[in-house]
């Protein structure tokens, strides 16, 4: 299904950005050495996506640029694992690769130097999480948006350079090839242009004893108290089992329908818990409050799930104050 945005934000896309916003840092990410040199436009690995096509905003367009034979990232089943999220390679473990060297590495804030507002933060009660997704697939070029099942969301994300994901443990092994994973995030509507991050790398499932596949992933719909749009929680509609990463905002390729102000987040909103996400294996449908149905609890439909019953938004013309605020937000980041 391929949706559209307004063309204000479309060309935004190709606007250069400053050193912020955040990437998950890894040698085992695709795009790992890719600079702002490396294309046409600036698709650095911490360069937000919003209006792209498909192929550029997929892995972030840098399928071409895979991790070195054996450069993979280990998931413990049952453990946890740190990731590096920041607006500079430069301020992680990696600055040794990185084109502008060491850039305050040994602090744990993801911008060191720079405000909160460089990575759409207003401070941590603004934080709305970020996510990570495993494919059983060992090579990225062949995992389709489908493939993906969220299984490990952190609440207090991108506060934090460092940041922790708990792995399920009942999280089956991958096959002789590896996994393929990716980092999500999506920030909240008051810092800054609405866009979506996605950086993608090899993974591998280490110490598993679970051998219960992963079940079909559905869409996450919003279910929790959101007191931004004066919503208290309706439980009856989320999705129970496993969940689809959301992909927002850009010019083909969406999942998710909602608008401009009310940005999909991994947080409880749309029924993503802190922590594993336990309930992803087949026999999750079972257990999960009684559903009768995979991914569904008694009060909703399976239709409800299924991407291709979403009706295509309208999309119409932004109002000038969001243009006129768009406006504002690139001068602020150009000026930084």
């Amino acid at each position: 299904m391929i949706n559209t945005v307004p063309a204000v934000l479309a060309l935004a896309a190709f606007v250069p950005l400053a050193s912020a916003h955040i990437a998950f840092w890894d040698k085992s990410m695709y795009g790992f050495n890719v600079t702002q040199q490396d294309y046409s436009y600036d698709n650095r690995p911490v360069t937000p996506l919003v209006g792209y096509t498909f192929d550029q905003w997929w892995f972030h367009g840098h399928l071409d640029h895979p991790p070195l034979p054996g450069d993979t990232f280990d998931l413990p089943a049952g453990g946890t694992i740190n990731s590096q999220l920041s607006c500079d390679k430069g301020a992680t473990v990696w600055y040794n690769s990185s084109s502008g060297g060491d850039a305050g590495y040994g602090s744990n804030w993801p911008c060191p130097g720079q405000q909160s507002s460089q990575f759409h933060t207003t401070g941590i009660d603004d934080v709305m999480g970020c996510a990570l997704a495993i494919a059983y697939k060992g090579n990225g070029s062949e995992v389709q948006p489908d493939d993906f099942t969220i299984f490990s969301v952190n609440q207090t994300c991108v506060w934090y350079l460092n940041t922790e994901f708990a792995v399920p443990a009942e999280m089956p092994a991958c096959g002789p090839e590896g996994c393929t994973c990716a980092w999500f995030w999506i920030h909240s509507d008051k810092s800054g242009a609405e866009q979506m991050y996605m950086n993608g790398f090899s993974c591998n499932v280490t110490g598993a004893t679970g051998t219960t596949p992963i079940g079909k992933s559905m869409l996450p719909r919003r279910c929790g108290a959101d007191s931004d749009q004066n919503e208290a929680a309706n439980p009856g509609n989320c999705t129970i089992g496993p969940k689809l990463p959301m992909y927002w905002m850009q010019a083909e390729g969406n999942n998710m329908n909602e608008g401009y102000y009310m940005p999909p987040v991994y947080n409880d909103i749309y029924g993503f818990h802190d922590g594993a996400q336990d309930d992803i294996f087949q026999d999750a449908y079972v257990s999960s409050l009684g559903a009768s149905q995979p991914g569904v609890v008694p009060s909703a439909t399976a239709a409800a799930n299924r991407r291709a019953e979403i009706p295509e938004p309208v999309v119409t013309p932004p109002p000038a104050s969001l243009v006129r605020r768009h406006k504002r937000t690139l001068a602020h980041e150009h000026s930084h």
